[in-house]
């Protein structure tokens, strides 16, 4: 992967802290680039700046420079609501501060950040401003907190090391031996099938960016991939001289490729894939099978990661409604929200319907189901949603169990 893999795919840093305690300065530090402004004028900083780097062994990885916790300028309010937002997104934290500068800000943020169980360094910045404070040391070494005292202003290069080294501890084991999407349900020299619609809403000339994804890990793990498209899946059946191991297809293609497809080869879809991938397989099985007891009467809201020009036939604002209404009549209300702030009400839902997160991180979508989860509303994603109102749920989540038994042991 390099700098152009997805923002998705890559481990979010997040950097936290009090105005002008060298935040930015940290993060050119460490990307050897200017890529933030350092200036003494307190909230410099405004809305998060993000910047996406290779940090081997972990590869890829986007740093989050936040607004300072303490921003008391006009909008300071709400840069700091942007701030603490950031950390739904945050996979590795840096919590920037003085040598004697720990106080009720600090505490509170580091607080919030083990409570969401964010891994938390403390980088203990401007050394060459004086020793750090006695009790502030012991403070960390009692908690067991890891912790860095640099000069970033003062010793670029050198901090940049310190950092990497520190945050290659940190980092979690699964993001250096990074999880696969579906490989580990297969084995080499397997056959899948691939079914992929022409999407509109793809860039000209591109195929979604969850099929890119799988496709580039079945050829990485020397599994045959067989791509085709939804009318062609029972003449490409016939063709193979043994039943694919797997056939993935788009969820909107369930009500071709199901029938087409005999029983006993396994099947799924991308979004259910990215389900697990993304998120908690589990918890967004049992939000489809909570759209099964929704009434006219029910509230539901579509939640998109990403914004973008809606077509005629969208999924999440045309054809899932459409399923639903269907099936439950058409007095259900339906909401949709897109971007980057999930919405902080979610209690008066009684599901949330979330897209395949493919522009999110794993902690970013399992942050949206734990708000859910918090509020007492099932949630579950579009490939399941669309799964469980065609009545199709249990064999799109049968694979995730039978693939996984046929595996021989370690």
């Amino acid at each position: 992967m390099n700098n152009q893999a997805p923002k998705g795919m890559r481990l979010h840093i997040g950097l936290f802290g009090r105005t002008n305690v060298g935040k930015s300065s940290l993060l050119n530090a460490i990307t050897q680039q200017n890529v933030a402004i350092v200036s003494a004028e307190p909230g410099t900083t405004t809305d998060p700046v993000e910047k996406a780097m290779e940090l081997l062994p972990l590869g890829p990885v986007l740093f989050i420079d936040t607004g300072g916790i303490d921003d008391r300028a006009t909008l300071g309010a709400e840069r700091v609501a942007r701030t603490m937002k950031a950390i739904d997104r945050t996979d590795l934290a840096i919590l920037v501060t003085e040598p004697d500068g720990w106080g009720d800000a600090e505490e509170g943020l580091l607080h919030r950040l083990q409570e969401r169980q964010v891994p938390v360094m403390v980088v203990v910045n401007k050394r060459d401003q004086g020793p750090t404070a006695p009790a502030l040391r012991e403070h960390l070494e009692r908690a067991k907190i890891p912790f860095a005292e640099i000069s970033a202003k003062d010793a670029p290069q050198e901090t940049a090391a310190l950092i990497k080294e520190k945050l290659l501890q940190l980092a979690p084991e699964e993001w250096i031996n990074s999880r696969p999407i579906v490989c580990d349900l297969l084995q080499r020299g397997d056959t899948v099938i691939l079914v992929v619609p022409l999407d509109e809403e793809a860039p000209k000339g591109r195929l979604i960016l969850p099929v890119q994804q799988v496709l580039r890990e079945c050829l990485e793990y020397g599994v045959r991939s067989y791509v085709i498209g939804p009318d062609q899946v029972a003449e490409s059946l016939d063709q193979l001289r043994e039943p694919p191991r797997l056939v993935i297809t788009d969820s909107q293609a369930f009500a071709t490729v199901m029938p087409a497809t005999p029983p006993e080869i396994p099947l799924t879809s991308f979004s259910i894939l990215f389900a697990r991938f993304k998120g908690d397989l589990d918890a967004l099985a049992q939000g489809a099978r909570a759209l099964m007891e929704l009434t006219p009467e029910s509230k539901v809201l579509i939640a998109e990661a990403c914004t973008h020009h809606p077509f005629g036939e969208d999924i999440g604002r045309v054809k899932i409604p459409r399923l639903l209404r269907n099936r439950v009549g058409a007095g259900l209300t339906i909401d949709v929200a897109s971007g980057k702030e999930f919405p902080e009400g979610l209690a008066d839902y009684d599901v949330v319907i979330h897209c395949g997160g493919c522009v999110l991180n794993r902690r970013g979508m399992l942050s949206r189901i734990l708000r859910c989860r918090e509020q007492g509303v099932p949630v579950t994603n579009y490939g399941m949603a669309i799964a469980a109102a065609l009545g199709n749920l249990d064999r799109v989540l049968r694979p995730f169990e039978t693939l996984r038994d046929a595996r021989p042991a370690a």
